[in-house]
């Protein structure tokens, strides 16, 4: 855009993300760096171009205008040169997929999909939550993520809903509830909601609590499944909430029991960059769409379920 300047492509993403968040701090961490190192990027960039493409104010920054007629081109750049990259690839190496979720199992569904997308194999990583698999694949690290996505998604991104999973309530024999063959979630409400982690990061149980009226609730680290299940057992009104296919871990004194008027669904989405893309990415989704339709992954009856929004059965 500037005769003789060759522009860093780091710098460029940079700007791209804060130009999105238009707050230093939240584009840094969307990038995995400290807000200074980000602060440099921007610097350096403006250094090159001659001129400011953010104000700072006291709440955040501001693009100039200089700043907005920058903006589409440098998202153009960003996604020519992610093209570029992909056109070089080796078409054999692995699909990297990151998953997150881990309490949840969702390399259960991958492993069903696997087989179908013959060579190259899936190479699989794990990241800490939605927003860490997010920003990986903005980095290129990874080809694609999985696991249950929720708004806002950083720009570039896409996701496609690919199952709709029933979930039980699991509880300890001595919970007051225990003997039911089924329960409506409304009937938990009197329960003590066991979370991996703080409530509040927990997007689907969060959903779930404030829709049914579960308020008190209790977390504790992840450290698997085994003694995640095992801490239940330590105050008889605890419950909490898996995925009905996941296989439970021998642990005395725990029973899982279906939901139902309305049963809840959890929801699996393949998350990947909206525009460039590992070459074998289209099959991996193919499978995905084979396998939704082959098992009715994806049959929903409002009548009858809940999703929690923004999900649908329609992506």
């Amino acid at each position: 855009m500037v005769r003789g300047v060759d522009l860093d492509l780091a710098h460029v993403r940079a700007f791209v993300l804060a130009a999105r968040e238009l707050h230093f701090g939240r584009a840094a961490e969307t990038l995995s760096i400290s807000q200074q190192a980000l602060s440099k990027r921007i610097a350096r960039l403006e250094s090159q171009l001659g001129t400011e493409l953010f104000r700072r104010t006291g709440q955040g920054v501001l693009l100039t205008e200089t700043g907005r007629r920058f903006l589409e081109p440098a998202r153009r750049t960003l996604a020519a040169a992610d093209q570029a990259l992909a056109a070089v690839r080796d078409e054999r190496r692995p699909l990297r997929v990151d998953v997150w979720g881990h309490l949840y199992a969702p390399t259960r569904t991958l492993a069903q999909v696997a087989a179908r997308i013959g060579e190259p194999s899936l190479e699989f990583g794990h990241g800490r939550d939605v927003r860490s698999v997010a920003a990986a694949l903005l980095h290129g690290d990874i080809d694609a993520g999985f696991g249950r996505v929720h708004p806002p998604l950083p720009a570039g991104l896409t996701h496609r809903l690919v199952r709709l999973e029933p979930v039980d309530v699991i509880l300890g024999t001595d919970h007051p509830l225990a003997a039911e063959p089924a329960l409506r979630p409304e009937q938990l409400r009197d329960s003590v909601l066991w979370t991996p982690g703080a409530l509040d990061r927990l997007d689907f149980l969060h959903r779930f609590a404030e829709h049914f009226g579960i308020r008190a609730h209790a977390e504790g680290p992840n450290l698997g499944l085994d003694h995640f299940l095992t801490d239940i057992l330590t105050d008889p009104r605890r419950v909490t909430l898996i995925p009905a296919d996941v296989p439970l871990p021998q642990v005395p004194g725990i029973r899982s029991i279906p939901l139902m008027d309305p049963t809840p669904l959890y929801a699996w989405s393949l998350l990947r960059r909206d525009h460039e893309a590992h070459p074998r990415l289209p099959d991996l989704l193919n499978a995905f769409i084979t396998e939704a339709d082959r098992n009715r992954w994806l049959e929903y009856d409002p009548t009858r379920d809940w999703l929690p929004e923004p999900n649908s059965p329609d992506r």
